[in-house]
């Protein structure tokens, strides 16, 4: 059937009823033009509708919002045209290439195949290359100052004295609950100081790759001397490579020994000036206010040895030190200004997220227009919450941005696709004649095995393969553990002791490797052997779950029953078990019975209630944990 014209001048045309374009949707009605006597298209109500004939190219990953600005219609058309044809969707998020094509047939555009361009103005080598760093352009940085130490030694309250503010009134317990950085000033040279809740979060954002920190002070109480948590932030700061000042802390108390506290010191190889090192050591109160200003003297002196520099005069980069929702002003990120200036109205990438500042505070809280390097600020305008350790740049436009972002995607990708474990790469590294260091966390069960294991690797250290343990202690194998590895590039032994479900789920899923042994030679051999290229295959230990022992029964003469409750994963029938009692590993074998109520069973999930006794064992207590 033919088209029909009706109604002579201003007459209206219309399509044959049976022609229809493809989807069956029919095209838009037309009506003719007084002037012309030609066609014209008339909009959908409440559609702002382009001409049907403009042709229009959308990328494969695209925005409510880009999509809304390469269509030239506003986001709620967008938005509302994607719930008709099913889509939810807010103006920041990605959407379906198909969905896009959906909506710009709705709105009458003819969308062009995706012709995949280059960036004209971002190439890959450009965006690896540093930003001007001659020596010219570089100027003197404040330090950036990270306070480690053991709980409750008094770290915020140090920083407190310095800031002369109550940052500690409000904690909750009084502890340090996120991450702060704060800026003071002190014969005119300013210090940044970041206030962590443990060497957990520096070393987190070491894993991320932020490597912000000039000078760790180490906060030791005067009155309690070195603590477990004291030794593992000597051994986080040492693997960030960064030089120790010690602050005892708590010099008024009554109980207080210097003496010994610097021989603990010694004993953790960290040798202060007065035994013949090369390590700071200034004696303070954070109450009294004693010593202070001779800690931030030691802080500047050792940083003017170092030299710190940094070139003001171009686009920032840094790191996110903290981040938050705010309900009323939205996103909140703590960045630290690394190098270059961050100015109001900059476009900031940070992780997958690009945003424009639209509003920066300092430390205490007043509002600046720009930041200068090593300043903690605090903006507004980043649209999704970035994470703390990630790396933020600040571009032209959000061209370059998006740019960058997938840059880093594709180069992530890449990393996480060629990784592998520290032995195996040792063992071919070692066959190819490439020389390397292989960085160890070692976890023993005892205090006394550690000594022994330590210098038994350390001794196979050779020209090509250098053997370095960076942390050594006795105790389960935690997450802070696992941070630690992974920042470091190490691998975890473990010695007759155990590993937290939170360290195994950490480590896989960031690819740290841990390897438990219960003979000492087995594991220099299992060294030795990577080491010279012939690593024989590994058998790996499952963990299937845990069930935590609630009652016990006794059934006969001889046999004891654990009731028990799955905590994760699951019990099976089949499987060897390990029963731990406050950390130690007291007994494995094998499950002699499996029940749930009177019957027998092959497994049980987790959340539920079983019965279990161990073949051999029966001296099982409340409280014992079955693996």
């Amino acid at each position: 059937m033919s088209p029909r014209f009706s109604g002579g001048r201003g007459g209206r045309f219309t399509p044959s009823p049976r022609r229809q374009t493809s989807g069956g949707r029919r095209p838009p009605t037309l009506t003719t033009d007084r002037r012309t006597q030609k066609p014209a298209a008339v909009p959908a109500v409440g559609v702002s509708q382009p001409p049907a004939a403009i042709e229009v190219s959308i990328p494969q990953r695209v925005t409510v919002q880009t999509l809304s600005e390469l269509l030239k219609v506003s986001p709620n058309q967008v938005i509302k045209s994607l719930i008709t044809s099913g889509t939810l969707a807010t103006i920041n998020q990605l959407i379906g290439y198909n969905d896009a094509i959906i909506v710009a047939e709705e709105l009458g555009f003819t969308v062009k195949e995706p012709v995949e361009e280059k960036p004209e103005t971002v190439t890959a080598e450009d965006l690896d290359k540093p930003a001007s760093e001659r020596p010219e352009n570089l100027k003197l940085r404040p330090p950036v100052v990270t306070i480690l130490g053991h709980v409750d030694h008094g770290k915020t309250s140090l920083l407190d004295r310095i800031r002369q503010t109550n940052v500690t009134a409000k904690e909750t317990g009084g502890i340090t609950q996120h991450i702060g950085a704060y800026q003071v000033e002190i014969n005119a040279k300013k210090i940044t100081f970041l206030d962590t809740p443990g060497h957990e979060a520096f070393t987190a954002m070491r894993a991320r790759g932020a490597k912000v920190t000039d000078v760790a002070v180490l906060v030791v109480a005067a009155d309690d001397g070195v603590q477990p948590q004291t030794l593992e932030a000597i051994a986080h700061a040492r693997a960030a490579k960064v030089p120790i000042v010690v602050a005892i802390n708590k010099v008024d108390r009554p109980q207080a020994n210097l003496d010994l506290v610097k021989n603990q010191l010694a004993q953790a190889n960290l040798l202060v000036e007065e035994y013949g090192g090369d390590v700071v050591a200034v004696p303070v109160s954070a109450i009294k206010g004693t010593g202070i200003d001779q800690l931030l003297e030691m802080i500047l002196l050792v940083t003017e040895m170092a030299d710190l520099r940094a070139n003001p005069d171009k686009p920032a980069e840094g790191a996110v030190i903290e981040a938050k929702i705010d309900r009323a002003r939205g996103v909140a990120a703590t960045l630290l200004v690394q190098s270059g200036t961050l100015n109001v109205g900059d476009v900031v990438a940070v992780g997958n997220i690009v945003g424009k500042v639209r509003a920066m505070f300092n430390d205490r809280g007043k509002r600046v227009k720009k930041a200068e390097p090593s300043t903690p600020v605090e903006i507004i305008g980043l649209s999704e919450t970035p994470t703390p350790g990630d790396q933020f740049k600040v571009f032209a436009d959000e061209k370059a941005a998006r740019a960058w972002i997938e840059h880093n995607t594709q180069a992530e990708s890449a990393a996480g696709a060629s990784r592998t474990t520290a032995l195996e790469g040792l063992s071919g590294q070692a066959r190819s004649n490439e020389s390397r260091e292989l960085n160890l966390v070692l976890k023993t069960d005892v205090q006394g095995s550690i000594e022994p294991i330590q210098s038994s690797l350390e001794k196979l250290s050779a020209d090509k393969v250098r053997i370095h343990v960076i942390h050594a202690a006795a105790g389960t194998v935690v997450e802070s553990d696992v941070l630690l590895a992974k920042a470091s590039g190490a691998m975890i032994i473990g010695f007759k002791t155990p590993i937290e479900p939170g360290a195994r789920n950490t480590a896989k899923i960031n690819g740290v490797e841990i390897r438990q042994y219960d003979i000492i030679y087995r594991v220099v051999e299992d060294i030795q052997r990577a080491m010279v290229g012939v690593l024989e295959p590994a058998f790996v230990e499952v963990v299937d779950g845990h069930a935590e022992v609630r009652q016990l029964f006794t059934f006969g003469r001889n046999r004891v029953i654990a009731g028990c409750m799955v905590s994760d994963g699951k019990v099976a029938r089949s499987c060897q078990v390990r029963l731990l009692r406050d950390g130690t590993n007291l007994f494995q074998g094998r499950i002699d019975s499996l029940k749930r109520f009177k019957d027998d069973a092959r497994e049980v999930q987790s959340g539920y209630e079983c019965g279990i006794s161990i073949e051999g064992f029966n001296d099982i207590h409340e409280g014992d944990i079955i693996e």
